[in-house]
């Protein structure tokens, strides 16, 4: 494990060359005061014939940890997500210690609803006296019918109710986001208003764009005066575009949390950057944001792991941060990364010193 007091010492920037991200360039990358209090633990939810994505932690009022995550059987491959994938629960005694899985709390419920073919994304929060569990589900096994919803429940042990609707549907035909709604995040406002982070892009720009990665990711913002809604679209989405940037620059998997009287934002870069490093961003308003540094490394800065097996084209990357929260202040970093000693995919954990 390469030692991360050692390699921040040298560093005030991280060179591109460091992680050899193509041809070598001069270029260097600004880092976030959050990346410099990183320390990583290890994997976490490493389960047999399954892929484990989209761990999203919280502390329970005994001191336990619980976190809600998303798996599929490992048959499907990665891409299982879109058409096979459930949420789980596992709780452990610390945010480091072992997890030991429950069960499922979420699963696809067939043909007829919103969420008949996937659940995918949690987001778990504590808001208004009860536990709320954002999430992805979609009808067809496909990214145009990806919507975000909610469960609720009185524990983190359940039982949780489903509801037949969705928070938030696309936009109207031409619209930046008229695709889907997906990757939720969540802040109940100091003003007392709710306010639901969303992903979305175009469907005529994803149906007609060349390459491995089509369409091009943006970040909006709905709010509501009740937490069941209904949203409002704020008028100045998207809030984070990054398609002026060039070379199809986009971003996903944010994580909102408020901070210090700050908005702050954790996401995967997807060509900011480049596409192995997390960014991070702040904003006075929620609405207005930061440019972005570097909020988490690659993997290989703070671990050594074999080759990549041949079916894993993401590895090395860490996706989809969610944050511990205690007392207000993040405490421990959750990711999904592909690898582990099943070669599917499981979660990442790390402190915050």
């Amino acid at each position: 494990m390469l030692s991360r007091r050692t390699f921040l010492a040298s560093l005030g920037v991280l060179p591109l060359t460091t992680f050899s991200f193509g041809k070598p360039k001069t270029k260097v990358l600004p880092l976030s005061d959050f990346v410099k209090h990183l320390e990583p633990v290890g994997r976490r939810l490493e389960i047999e014939g399954y892929y484990v994505w989209c761990a999203s932690p919280i502390m329970a009022p005994d001191g336990k940890v619980h976190v809600f995550f998303s798996r599929w059987p490992e048959k499907y491959k990665m891409g299982g997500w879109i058409h096979k994938s459930e949420i789980a629960h596992a709780i452990a005694d610390s945010p480091t210690a072992p997890f030991k899985v429950t069960g499922t709390i979420l699963a696809p419920r067939g043909e007829g609803f919103w969420d008949a073919t996937t659940c995918h994304n949690p987001h778990i929060q504590f808001i208004d006296n009860q536990y709320c569990l954002f999430y992805m589900g979609n009808s067809n096994g496909k990214t145009d019918t990806k919507r975000i919803g909610i469960a609720t429940a009185p524990s983190l042990d359940g039982p949780w109710t489903r509801y037949d609707k969705p928070l938030l549907e696309a936009g109207t035909e031409g619209a930046w986001d008229d695709h889907c709604t997906t990757n939720p995040s969540f802040i109940k406002h100091p003003n007392g208003e709710y306010w639901l982070y969303y992903k979305s892009w175009n469907t005529k720009e994803y149906q007609e764009a060349q390459g491995a990665i089509r369409g091009n990711r943006k970040y909006g913002l709905a709010i509501a005066k009740n937490l069941m809604g209904p949203y409002t679209k704020y008028a100045g989405n998207p809030i984070v575009d990054f398609s002026k940037k060039g070379n199809n620059a986009q971003v996903e998997d944010a994580f909102t949390y408020w901070e210090n009287g700050k908005f702050k934002m954790l996401t995967r870069d997807m060509g900011y950057f480049n596409h192995e490093v997390g960014l991070f961003m702040e904003s006075k308003n929620g609405k207005k944001w930061s440019e972005p540094t570097v909020s988490f490394f690659p993997a290989e800065a703070y671990i050594t792991e074999p080759p990549a097996p041949a079916h894993l084209k993401r590895y090395g990357r860490f996706e989809r941060p969610q944050l511990l929260m205690q007392n207000g202040k993040p405490t421990h970093l959750f990711t999904a990364m592909q690898g582990g000693k099943y070669a599917t995919s499981s979660c990442f954990v790390f402190r915050l010193s």
